[in-house]
């Protein structure tokens, strides 16, 4: 269970130079869009002014970030490299020589840290279904006998296996794992102590995917960059790594999913996408971690989110314009479609009057296509019909984010209690209705086969 210790400290949107407005239209936009978010976190000048999750996701409970896992391994190489153990120009034959196949190309010797880190290996295709086929036990030599198209350093190709490879480039330097590494020298000097990792049957971290941390902690990786790599009196990844990696080294193509975003045809740095107004680390289905340095602003969404080419597009469209704007305390704000208003409430964390998102369902888990995860396939649990009306005994506790002093006509909203359920009040009598939570032993949790990789 995550340490109740807040990482980062609180503030009202008005003492961040943030506009509540600006936070309430981002909102109203998610919602409109019907985009699936299981939580949101927006961070200003160091200090969260907005944060909410979606039932049954709550503040305590990890998220699995897929790809956004990649900057995380990015930060690992930076660390290996700042304790003098490795180099970007070192070759990928040199550090890992047993995984070199027989039949290796004079091109895949030439492969160093810098093209795995910027995607720029010469594969013009993600190379990892390939190279598990190719190579069932052993993805480094898949990935060396997958054909190479392109010159080395020429053209950027999002490719999954580059960051498995760099993890094993790091723990062989290090002589630590990966997930011990980064507990080591950056989550637990952060105040992370949740850290979960996805695993090869060997037991390697996947490395390209399957980190599950908390919304909080990676808003406060986030912040860490903003920062420069800086944590209170430590500097925990050096400044140089950080504005190297955060800087583009190739271009981006568009690809199939995305091809309409422009946040994704910016460029990419080593394992970060860039953006139109900074960079961030990106995660299948709607993960994000967003830092904006020229506005010190980060957002933190996690989800599933079938619309990839919405984010983080609203992000600019309300949080940047609105930046500037007043805000007065208790300033009445719209809450929505078939609602009155409400007056903002900033209480302080015992009372648990901190911000709440505006919506007011619980987030389906929708029927989907086949999605490829970690080299299978899965697909996304059946939706949950079985509401079931909740009276006024139901048990509750407190929720963590909430409207209070509703108006008139109501318009309170409650959501995110424990037991996953969701309270919508539109009058002064309540009404709600819950649905059941998902338990570790529903058949409609997700399940992903993790593949064979004995020999790593």
């Amino acid at each position: 269970m995550p340490s109740q210790r807040a990482l980062l400290p609180r503030s009202t949107p008005a003492a961040a130079g943030i506009s509540s407005r600006a936070i309430d239209s981002l909102l109203d936009q998610l919602e409109a869009r019907s985009v699936e978010c299981h939580s949101i976190m927006v961070v200003r000048r160091g200090h969260v002014v907005a944060e909410g999750w979606w039932a049954p996701y709550s503040a305590e409970r990890p998220h699995l970030l897929y790809s956004l896992t990649k900057s995380f391994a990015s930060v690992a190489v930076g660390l290996a490299i700042a304790d003098g153990l490795l180099t970007l120009d070192d070759r990928l034959v040199d550090v890992l020589p047993e995984h070199v196949p027989a039949d290796i190309s004079e091109q895949g010797r030439r492969i160093t840290v810098h093209h795995l880190l910027s995607m720029t290996a010469g594969h013009s295709t993600d190379s990892l279904d390939e190279a598990w086929r190719l190579e069932p036990d052993d993805l480094v030599k898949g990935f060396l006998r997958v054909p190479m198209t392109e010159a080395e350093g020429t053209r950027h190709t999002y490719d999954n296996a580059t960051t498995f490879i760099l993890a094993r480039m790091v723990e062989r330097v290090t002589g630590r794992g990966l997930p011990e590494l980064l507990d080591e020298r950056l989550f637990l000097p952060m105040g992370i102590d949740h850290a979960e990792w996805d695993r090869v049957a060997s037991g390697a971290a996947f490395g390209f995917h399957g980190l599950h941390l908390t919304t909080e902690a990676v808003a406060a990786f986030g912040e860490l960059l903003l920062r420069g790599g800086g944590w209170g009196d430590r500097q925990l990844i050096a400044r140089d790594w950080v504005e190297l990696a955060t800087r583009r080294h190739s271009e981006t193509l568009p690809l199939p999913n995305w091809s309409q975003n422009p946040d994704f045809l910016c460029g990419y740095g080593y394992q970060f996408w860039m953006s139109r107004h900074g960079y961030h680390g990106h995660g299948a289905f709607g993960q994000y971690c967003v830092v904006v340095p020229s506005h010190e602003l980060v957002v933190v969404v996690t989800g599933a989110v079938e619309q990839e080419d919405v984010l983080p597009g609203l992000f600019w469209d309300c949080l940047l314009p609105g930046r500037p704007g007043a805000f007065r305390q208790g300033e009445t704000r719209r809450l929505g479609r078939g609602f009155g208003s409400a007056r903002r409430n900033h209480g302080d964390r015992r009372s648990g009057g901190r911000w709440v998102a505006p919506a007011i369902r619980v987030v389906p888990h929708c029927r989907g296509r086949p999605r490829r995860m970690a080299g299978k396939f899965a697909t996304r649990p059946p939706c949950r019909r079985d509401w079931r009306l909740a009276g006024q005994h139901v048990h509750r506790r407190a929720v963590r984010h909430h409207l209070a002093a509703p108006g008139p006509a109501g318009g309170r909203r409650r959501r995110g209690d424990s037991d996953g359920d969701l309270e919508r009040r539109t009058t002064n009598q309540p009404q709600s209705r819950v649905a059941p939570p998902i338990t570790p032993d529903d058949p409609a949790r997700r399940r992903v086969d993790e593949p064979r990789l004995t020999g790593l």
